[in-house]
C-alpha cells in the first residue's frame, strides 16, 4: 500500500489521493503569491524555460571555448607541410648563408651538414644588414618585429631549405651490443629530423640548401673539357699523341715494376722464413698506411709478429712512465736527459782517491770516483750539494749498468 503522504515512485502513476494533495499544495502556493492557479503554473513554466535557455547558452559557450582551444593547439602543433622552393625562401636562405650564424658541423645520414640556432637566424633577420639587403633584393619579405621574423624564417622549412633537427644516438633502437668506442670529435652531433618544425630560440636547424659555388662550376667545366679532349684524341697532333703513348708506356712499366717488386719480396720472405727465421722483408712498409717516401724506408727488416710489435710498444710506454716517475720523485730530469756526470772539485777528496788500487779500472774506477765525489759533496750540507749528489748517484747507476 502506498503512503498518501509520500509522492509517487519513479515510473509509477500517482494515486488519486496524491493528485488531490499536489493540487491542494499548488493552490496554496498560488494563493500565497496572490495569483490564480493557472497564473502560477504559467509563471513556473516561464521560469523553467528561462533556466533551460541559460543552461543551453552556457553549454554552447563551453563548446565554443573548447573548439577554439583545440584549434589553437592544432595550429601550434601542426607540422609544416613542405613544398617546392619559393623565390622568397631562396632569397632568405642566401641572405642567412652569407651571415655569421656560428654554424656547427653535424652528421646526418653519414654526411656532414651545417647546423645553426634559431635565435641567431632571427637576430640576423632583424638586423640592419637585412634592411640593406632588402633594398637590393625585393624578394626578401619585410621584417618589422618578432612575429614577422618568425613568419619569414618559416619559409625555410616550407621549402625544405632548412629543417629542425635534434641530437640522437646512432645506435638507438638497435638490438646489437654496444659498438666499439671510436674517437669522438668534440661538438660533432649525430642528428635526426624532428617531425614538428616549430620555432624556438633554443632549437637547432640544419641546412639542406647548398648554394652554388664558383669552384664547383669551375671543376665541372674542367671535367667536361677533359672528357671532350679525350673524345677528340684522334684529332690531336702526331707529336702530342706520341708523347701520350710514351707517357702511358712509362706508367705501365712503373706499375709492372711495382707488382714485380711485390712478388719478389714475397718470394724472398718465403725463402728466408725457412732458411733464416723469422724471415726477411724487403721494404717492410711498402703496403703500410704511411707516406710515399716512408713506404720505401727502411730497405729491409726482419719479420715481426703483431704480438711482438705490441709488446715493444708497451715496453716503450712503461719505460717512459718509469723515467717520468723517477724524475718526479727526485725533482730532476730523467736519466736520458743527463748528458754527463757531475764531478767534485774539492781538494780534500785526494786522499780517498789515493786509497784506490791501480788495477781498478772501467766501471769500478768510475764507481769509486763517483762515490768519493758523493761523500765530498755531502760534507757541504747545502742545497747545491744535495743536487750534485743526486746527479752523481745517477751517473753511478749508469756506470754500473
Amino acid at each position: 500500500m502506498n503512503n498518501p503522504q509520500m509522492g509517487p515512485q519513479p515510473g509509477q502513476q500517482p494515486s488519486p489521493e496524491q493528485i488531490r494533495q499536489m493540487q491542494a499544495q499548488l493552490a496554496a502556493e498560488a494563493q500565497r503569491h496572490g495569483m490564480s492557479v493557472q497564473q502560477y503554473v504559467e509563471q513556473l513554466k516561464a521560469q523553467a524555460m528561462r533556466q533551460h535557455q541559460v543552461q543551453q547558452q552556457q553549454q554552447q559557450q563551453q563548446q565554443q571555448a573548447a573548439q577554439q582551444a583545440a584549434q589553437e593547439q592544432n595550429q601550434t602543433q601542426q607540422p609544416i607541410q613542405p613544398g617546392p622552393p619559393k623565390p622568397e625562401a631562396l632569397a632568405v636562405a642566401n641572405f642567412l648563408r652569407s651571415q655569421d650564424l656560428k654554424s656547427r658541423t653535424c652528421i646526418f645520414q653519414e654526411k656532414r651538414k651545417d647546423m645553426f640556432k634559431v635565435k641567431r637566424a632571427l637576430r640576423a633577420l632583424q638586423s640592419p644588414a637585412y634592411e640593406k639587403a632588402r633594398k637590393k633584393n625585393p624578394l626578401l619579405p619585410a621584417v618589422t618585429d618578432r612575429p614577422t621574423a618568425e613568419s619569414t624564417f618559416k619559409l625555410l622549412p616550407l621549402s625544405l631549405l632548412a629543417l629542425r633537427v635534434q641530437k640522437t644516438d646512432p645506435h638507438e633502437g638497435h638490438d646489437h651490443a654496444p659498438a666499439k668506442k671510436t674517437k669522438r670529435t668534440k661538438g660533432l652531433w649525430t642528428v635526426t629530423i624532428v617531425q614538428q618544425q616549430d620555432i624556438d630560440d633554443s632549437y637547432h636547424y640544419m641546412w639542406m640548401y647548398e648554394p652554388s659555388d664558383w669552384k664547383t662550376k669551375l671543376y665541372a667545366v674542367g671535367a667536361l673539357a677533359a672528357v671532350f679532349a679525350v673524345v677528340l684524341f684522334p684529332l690531336w697532333p702526331l707529336m702530342l699523341r706520341q708523347g701520350v703513348w710514351y707517357l702511358s708506356m712509362g706508367c705501365l712499366g712503373l706499375l709492372g715494376l711495382f707488382f714485380a717488386m711485390a712478388i719478389f719480396r714475397l718470394v724472398l720472405f718465403c725463402v728466408t722464413v725457412f732458411t733464416t727465421p723469422p724471415g726477411l722483408w724487403l721494404y717492410p712498409n711498402l703496403f703500410e698506411d704511411v707516406g710515399f717516401f716512408d713506404s720505401f724506408r727502411p730497405v729491409w727488416a726482419w719479420h715481426e709478429s703483431t704480438e711482438e710489435i705490441k709488446a715493444k710498444a708497451r715496453a716503450k710506454k712503461e719505460a717512459k712512465k718509469a723515467r717520468r716517475a723517477a724524475a718526479g720523485a727526485d725533482g730532476k730530469p730523467s736519466k736520458s736527459k743527463i748528458s754527463k756526470p757531475v764531478t767534485a772539485t774539492h781538494t780534500h777528496a785526494a786522499p780517498e782517491h789515493a786509497g784506490i788500487p791501480d788495477n781498478v779500472g772501467g766501471s769500478d774506477a768510475a764507481t769509486a770516483g763517483s762515490t768519493t765525489g758523493a761523500r765530498t759533496v755531502s760534507g757541504s750540507g747545502d742545497g747545491d750539494g744535495m743536487v750534485q749528489r743526486r746527479g752523481m748517484q745517477a751517473s753511478v747507476e749508469e756506470a754500473e749498468e
